[in-house]
């Protein structure tokens, strides 16, 4: 190996001219100043991804590397050495140089684009322009090498000319068959380290630019506007990075090749004319043709890509909004219509795919044939002209044209890689040219207590669309002092959210001023966690403070949860909160809020996803308490709270009616007496109040002691729910080309591609052979010498026509195949895996890799292996002559098997894991989306955008590694081949062959001297193959998630009618989440009779929504049984037994699509009966003063809809549903009193007959309950009627509502008095 490296040094002299200048450009360029202080660290964070790389000592050796080991690559070494050793994990991986890292490319970027907007009056600069400046020294460089490779490429079939005149006995001198197997060797050598120079750096190029614009996008996203975001859905964005800005990122490494193909041609058109004279013209015409030609395809490849580009981004929207939501599918039982519209999406994405590829496959076979039509075509010429051939002369010509086939045939790949880079970058740019947040200026520095004033608001109009003619708010006129405790009420979409949004600067158009002083923070309805640790989530970018973080969790009421945790607070929290309650969810946003030590509090209905208890300890502790001396602007549905208030607003159809304290606004304003009056009907009896009233000193008193907690936290126990990504790992040999071969016909599909390509490998050895043969026979008429040659041409033309077609179905048909398996794989996987799995590895696979399988590992199969046939034939031929060279190339193959085994052992291992890095980099992207708000409410966007450059990087080092092995292998490869030439070459000198052998040594050189040519497409294909071939592995990991149980069970499927009684019986039930997780329920025994109204009632995280979950089996039971109306749910089909029951989700949840579409996707009933439900949950008036009416948007999320009404949307999906069982889980909390009122009104008289399951914290809401189930601990602690249960002083329901009348006592009060 060391004696293989060492033999690379030979020609590296020649290329001292360029001595790697640009390299250094970093430390040596003032354009280039890298501001450290702009790119905060993450204190108390560590990348997932990175792991050791954190450390500074484990940089590339490139970036100190010499001359002669960065010619050689044999700064790779020691990456590799380790790879053989041991499989390579991510520590192991050396970070990029300094110059090579986004953050410094974004900063020059930046710069440059500053320093243009300067220079420009009007309009933005181009950013193609400024990645080009960027980039020109590297781009001349790399040329350079370019440049020589060619000229180095080009001479060689003048030594064949050479070489045949020395066995014709025309020798200019005695040695000179030495001194051209010499001259031959320098050049082979000369041509192999420059153009691997040239793809090292181009490559380098590549990943430079996609690290630039995959940063700017990021960046972008977290400036876009709202009106912005209804246009670009998160799966699009995600798509910009993980598609988009791959393709740009690929174009480099193709650009040389543009302009040194032609100029190729160029000089292989000057030997060919010295070889045939004025017959060059024939040959240029058919080039000229060819090109010509290829211009309609051109022209079509570009309209096809564009469409495929949209379509994909179509079914990308539609099976992003799909994961995120598969919870709420599945309870609806929607998964196989929402499952049918993204069929129908990747169908018509199909169509556009096969397109793309019969695009390519013509392509293929126009610039694949040209050569030998051009060789046809030339001899005819000479014929008629009257040109005489001699061997020397028509093999040097052949070998010419076999030098150049390869730059040619890559014609197509050029084109498609400019036209797929032109399309991504117009997407691109058109992303970074959208509207961006114009308001966010909101912020002042100087905190409360140096101000006047806290928050002031002075404007006519507000709104979240620029051109609206209605605004959102009007007149607001606000004034919040320093340390004021604000409270904000009013009905369902009044504008209480929007008015925070106007604090925070998230609001286009304000007509006025907005202004806030001090440092924000912000706590959103609903809650947004990030993938992390529960601790990372609270810091928040924060430093530690191990008191501070202790009295946050105390006042939080987080100490018992981190209890029962397995890990405390280092467990690790799925995407979105998956595997945490609705409770914990929002009190780890309260604890975030808190930390932060903010001036001013705005906390968006924080209080409804938490029960009585802990909402007023988190009231007393929190607000009252820990904020004491903060300014804060609640919004609220609880009237409990109002008193305390320093002022109140109350709001109603976009304006502030009333600002006051409680007393004075009761007295004064009828709506919020009506409003109060609302909650008091809600809450129950005057003697309720009275009893609450005498018990308030004794419950205000415990709940206000102040008692901090030493949080210690058990050694950690078990696995983390969120599991590490999965990757395969070692060699696994063909299992992943078979797993892709065995989809539809695939084995069939590509053993007749061989067969083709063999047809055509074949046919052009027998016409050299041909040649060879009877050139210098003149027996043979020159008629019948080209009349077969061009026979052959033509069948060997219509075999690469047939092999393009071959190719394509296997393309097609694997796609097809494989997302529709990957797709059932998904819809059918159970909650657990999407609990566990973060969305961006699912997006990563029917994104990244999909695309992957879609366009590319066809073609790359296909040429891989024709290329390596194309090889072991060149081998052949060159033994066929020389046959001692057998001796040589025999270990020269076994040398080559060796080196591959060496470098896949760590090549593979680098393609994996920047499949997982980039998995990683679109999971932060998708959550960075989600989170926006929050991020920019807390001005944590530079410490997020650096996270995202540490993922960028953690990707580009992969990759970065990954094609500097590729370089590394093939320059070895090429060492060998070199070798074995020039031992042919000294062969043919040594071994005294007559002049009747010139054509056979002629054939023999022609094909010897594209041996290096046809190695190096060989094994890039081969290693462009293994890339791509790691998407196929990764998708078949998702293609065989384990299901969950059969939709339909055809021998045990219940009445249309069921469940016509609606009973229900629970039998000793136990449940846990995972086979060695603990249990969550523990044997819950209840009976619910046909028709009774049913409150579940408990503690956060005592279990309710688990019961809920298992009613509906998200969660299987572990032990006991559910049976409703005689049927053991277990025995049923899932689709049976979901869409029997009717159910009003925690997460009020509506989907990309119009009013009607988000209450009927089924379209199972008329317009009129959706109006009437409409009317019945409180929403016809709203939908009504839209001009589209049913049609109107619904933008992704329900963005454009306030939270209260999201959940009048799944009230009227139940309204329409008409179930004889309904579940309502937490189904009012984002509603007001006012609201809550007459929705259960709605609810008791559309439902009085049948089964209703209520979870609810909202004691009030389970009053009238036939049945109260009182729940602690995943036990059941009671099951009894609500008085009953009042009435027994040790009642566990009894003392919630005891907490829950301590906390309203004050409201009733005020209002009697």
């Amino acid at each position: 190996m060391i004696v293989l490296n060492s033999l690379c040094f030979p020609g590296s002299i020649l290329l001292l001219f360029s001595a790697f200048q640009g390299s250094k450009h970093a430390r040596s360029d003032p354009e280039v100043q890298v501001d450290d202080d702009f790119y905060t660290p993450l204190p108390g964070e560590e990348s997932d991804i990175r792991g050791e790389i954190t450390s500074t000592d484990n940089v590339t050796p490139f970036a100190e590397a010499g001359l002669f080991s960065k010619i050689s690559f044999w700064w790779l070494n020691p990456l590799l050495k380790k790879g053989k050793e041991k499989i390579l994990e991510n520590e192991d991986i050396p970070q990029l140089r300094e110059a090579d890292r986004a953050k410094t490319l974004h900063l020059i970027f930046r710069e440059q684009l500053q320093k243009r907007k300067e220079r420009r009056s009007s309009g933005d600069p181009s950013i193609l322009s400024i990645i080009f400046f960027c980039q020109r020294k590297a781009i001349l460089i790399s040329g350079l090498f370019a440049l020589l490779k060619i000229l180095a490429m080009t001479s060689s079939p003048l030594f064949l000319m050479s070489f045949i005149q020395v066995v014709e006995g025309n020798a200019a001198f005695e040695y000179e068959g030495y001194a051209l197997t010499v001259g031959l060797f320098v050049v082979k050598m000369l041509e192999s380290l420059s153009e691997r120079q040239w793809n090292f750096r181009t490559r380098l190029i590549g990943l430079q630019v996609r690290s630039l614009i995959s940063a700017a996008i990021y960046q972008k996203q977290q400036r876009l506007s709202n009106a912005a975001k209804i246009t670009y859905s998160p799966g699009e964005i995600v798509n910009y990075v993980t598609v988009d800005a791959y393709r740009i990122g690929e174009f480099p490494f193709w650009f040389h090749q543009i302009w040194s193909t032609i100029f190729q041609l160029c000089l292989s058109l000057l030997i060919v004319y010295f070889c045939v004279g004025v017959a060059t013209l024939a040959a240029l015409t058919v080039l000229i043709l060819t090109v010509l030609g290829s211009s309609p395809f051109a022209k079509l490849q570009h309209e096809y890509q564009t469409k495929f580009m949209v379509a994909q981004n179509k079914r990308l929207k539609a099976i992003t909004e799909a994961l995120l939501n598969m919870k709420i599918l599945k309870l609806y039982s929607w998964e196989t219509n929402f499952k049918k519209v993204i069929e129908g999406l990747r169908a018509d994405e199909l169509n556009w795919i096969s397109k793309v590829l019969s695009q390519k496959g013509y392509y293929i076979t126009m610039f694949w044939s040209s050569p030998i039509l051009v060789a046809a075509v030339t001899f005819w010429t000479c014929y008629f002209l009257g040109f005489a051939l001699t061997t020397s002369n028509v093999f040097t010509f052949l070998a010419t044209l076999r030098i150049v086939q390869e730059p040619i045939r890559l014609i197509p790949d050029v084109f498609g890689a400019f036209i797929e880079a032109k399309v991504s970058f117009s997407r691109v740019v058109k992303f970074l040219d959208a509207p961006e947040l114009e308001n966010k200026q909101t912020r002042k520095e100087g905190s409360g207590k140096e101000v006047e004033h806290s928050v002031f608001i002075r404007a006519s109009e507000i709104s979240w669309d620029t051109n609206a003619t209605k605004a959102t708010l009007s007149n607001i006129n606000l004034v919040v002092e320093p340390g004021e405790k604000v409270a904000i009420c009013g009905e369902v979409g009044s504008g209480k959210s929007t008015l925070l949004a106007a604090i925070l600067g998230e609001i286009p158009h304000i007509n006025g001023i907005a202004q806030v002083y001090g440092k924000i923070a912000y706590v959103s309805q609903s809650a947004w966690i990030h993938t992390g640790t529960i601790q990372e989530n609270i810091l928040f970018g924060s430093i530690m403070n191990h008191v501070r973080y202790r009295e946050t969790l105390d006042k939080c009421s987080l100490v018992k949860d981190l209890e029962i945790l397995p890990f405390g607070d280092l467990t690790q929290i799925g995407e979105r909160g998956v595997n945490l309650s609705g409770g914990q969810k929002q009190r780890i946003q309260l604890a975030r809020a808190l930390y932060q030590n903010a001036d001013v509090y705005l906390l968006d209905d924080p209080f409804s996803a938490v029960d009585a208890h802990t909402a007023s300890s988190l009231f007393n502790n929190y607000v009252m308490g820990a904020l004491a001396m903060k300014t804060v602007m609640l919004v609220t549905h609880q009237v409990d709270f109002l008193p305390v208030f320093s002022s109140i607003l109350l709001m109603s159809s976009g304006k502030i009616l009333r600002a006051a304290p409680f007393k004075e606004l009761l007295a004064s304003c009828q709506e919020f007496q009506d409003l109060v009056n609302a909650h008091n009907d809600t809450a129950g009896s005057t003697r309720q109040v009275q009893y609450a009233a005498t018990t308030k000193h004794k419950s205000s008193t415990t709940e206000t002691e102040k008692v901090i907690y030493e949080v210690e936290f058990k050694e950690p126990s078990g696995d983390q729910l969120i599991i590490k990504e999965e990757r395969e790992t070692g060699d696994t040999g063909l299992k992943p080309y078979i797993q892709y071969l065995k989809q539809s016909q695939g084995i069939l599909h590509l053993s007749s591609s061989v067969f083709f390509h063999l047809i055509f490998i074949v046919g052009q050895l027998i016409q050299a052979y041909w040649l060879a043969l009877n050139l210098q026979d003149y027996t043979v008429s020159r008629v019948t010498l080209f009349v077969v040659y061009s026979v052959i041409m033509c069948i060997i033309s219509f075999s690469l026509l047939l092999r393009s077609f071959k190719t394509v179905d296997l393309g097609c048909g694997a796609s097809k195949s494989i997302f529709s398996k990957l797709l059932n794989s998904l819809f059918r996987a159970p909650m657990l895996f999407y609990d566990s799995t973060p969305l961006g590895r699912i997006l990563s696979r029917v994104s990244t890799d999909m695309n992957i399988i879609d366009l590319e590992v066809a073609f790359k199969l296909s040429v891989a292996v024709g290329t390596s046939l194309n090889l072991y034939i060149i081998y052949l031929v060159m033994i066929f002559l020389t046959w001692p060279l057998v001796f040589l190339i025999i270990p020269t193959v076994y040398a080559t098997f060796r080196f591959q085994k060496y470098y896949f052992a760590s090549a593979k291992e680098l393609m994996r894991m920047n499949g997982t890095t980039k998995s990683a980099l679109a999971s932060h992207l998708s959550e960075s989306i989600a989170g926006a708000l929050t991020i920019r409410a807390f001005g944590e966007e530079e410490r997020f955008f650096s996270k995202n450059m540490e993922f960028i990087d953690a990707n580009s080092s992969a990759d970065f590694n990954s094609f500097s092995t590729n370089e590394w292998l093939i320059e070895r490869l090429e060492l060998l081949s070199a070798i074995v030439l020039s031992a042919s070459a000294l062969a043919i000198t040594l071994i005294q062959f007559d002049a009747s052998s010139s054509g056979s040594i002629g054939m023999t050189l022609a094909y010897g001297l594209s041996l290096n040519v046809f190695l190096v497409f060989s094994v890039r294909f081969q290693c462009m193959l293994a890339n791509s071939i790691i998407s196929v592995e990764r998708v078949e990991q998702y293609m065989h998630i384990p299901s969950e149980a059969a939709e339909v069970v055809e021998e045990n499927r219940p009445a249309h009618n069921w469940p016509n009684v609606g009973k229900v019986e629970i039998h000793d039930l136990k449940v846990r989440y995972r086979p060695n997780s603990p249990l969550v329920l523990h044997g819950i025994n209840c009976i619910i009779e046909g028709g009774h109204k049913i409150g579940i009632v408990g503690r956060t995280g005592s279990g309710k929504t688990t019961l809920i979950s298992v009613l509906f089996r998200l969660v299987e039971p572990t032990e006991g049984k559910i049976i409703v109306d005689g049927y053991d749910i277990c025995t049923i089909g899932l689709h049976d037994l979901r869409s029997r029951f009717g159910i009003i989700p925690q997460d009020p949840t509506l989907f990309c699509g119009s009013v009607r579409f988000n209450l009927d996707p089924l379209s199972e009933h008329t317009d009129h009966e959706i109006w009437e439900v409409l009317k019945k949950c409180q929403l016809r008036e709203a939908i009504g003063e839209k001009e589209e009416g049913l049609a109107s948007l619904v933008v992704e999320d329900g963005i454009n809809w306030s939270m209260g009404q999201r959940q009048l949307f799944c009230l009227g999906r139940a309204l329409l549903k008409k179930s004889r069982i309904l579940v309502l889980d937490e189904a009012t909390a984002s509603m007001d009193n006012a609201t809550d009122s007459i929705l259960q009104k709605t609810i008791r008289t559309e439902f009085a007959d049948c089964t209703v399951i209520t979870v609810a914290h909202r004691i009030p809401t389970v009053m009238d309950c036939t049945k109260v189930l009182a729940i602690s601990d995943g036990k059941v602690v009671e099951y009894d009627e609500p008085m009953k249960l009042m009435n027994n002083e040790v009642s566990f329901f009894g003392q919630l509502v005891k907490e829950y009348w301590s906390r309203s006592a004050s409201a009733g009060i005020h209002l009697e008095v």
